[in-house]
């Protein structure tokens, strides 16, 4: 499995509930990634070529990818190498989140547009983009940055706050979060999903616009949207209430 995700959590445990032989594959990006149920390795294997090698090496017989909506490389290489390798895929994958009535989002395709649609005026900004794709905001420097980080880190901005912290949160919390630190816009991927989804509903509470920034575009793969399904698709069944 390759892993990052709330979501992966979930089945990792239900994969270790059953026994089920299976390897649990983190990225590496953090630095305390979270326990698992399973054998774990962590880091990368080396692009396509790497990934062939190791599912052939290890005997994989089938591949889950529960990787972040975003992990797009990651995602387009597993594609990749399960057809040259011959091991069945299946995306483990949240649905995206909708805009609901009360919301105020403006939905772009790239982290640059994102930039370019903040205002020109000073604005206190959260950027809820995770630590990956900081950099291109700093050329809009007269606006205020909150970050939240799950590990720390040095200011990647200027005029930048870091809070360092680990999901899921809860909408009471990001509520008072966000009015510490009087934010006027919010900055987020569309990432789905329940763990990171209590930005947004503060944000509705508050009246505050989000800039919501849609997935990467994947080839087309085979997609399970629930826990029972990823075991059914594995040839296990889901104890009742998974």
């Amino acid at each position: 499995m390759l892993g990052g995700t709330t979501e992966a959590s979930l089945l990792a445990r239900s994969l270790a509930t059953k026994n089920v032989d299976a390897i649990f594959s983190y990225a590496g990006r953090t630095e305390t990634p979270v326990a698992q149920p399973l054998p774990t390795r962590i880091g990368g294997f080396g692009g396509i070529a790497g990934l062939v090698a190791y599912l052939k090496a290890n005997a994989i017989s089938h591949v889950v990818d529960a990787t972040h909506p975003f992990a797009a490389q990651m995602s387009r290489n597993a594609i990749v190498a399960c057809a040259e390798a011959g091991v069945p895929l299946l995306a483990f994958e949240r649905a995206p989140w909708q805009a609901a009535e009360g919301d105020t989002w403006i939905c772009l395709d790239s982290i640059e547009a994102a930039v370019a649609a903040l205002p020109e005026a000073a604005a206190r900004v959260f950027l809820a983009i995770g630590k990956q794709n900081l950099a291109p905001f700093a050329a809009k420097p007269q606006h205020h940055y909150l970050l939240r980080l799950v590990d720390p880190a040095p200011p990647p901005l200027p005029n930048c706050a870091i809070v360092v912290d680990r999901g899921p949160f809860s909408v009471e919390n990001d509520i008072a979060l966000m009015t510490q630190h009087k934010i006027t816009h919010i900055v987020a991927k569309n990432a789905g999903g329940t763990g990171a989804r209590a930005k947004l509903d503060a944000a509705r509470a508050l009246q505050i616009p989000v800039i919501l920034i849609d997935r990467p575009s994947l080839p087309e793969r085979k997609v399970a949207d629930e826990v029972a399904k990823v075991l059914q698709w594995l040839g296990h069944q889901a104890d009742r209430g998974v």
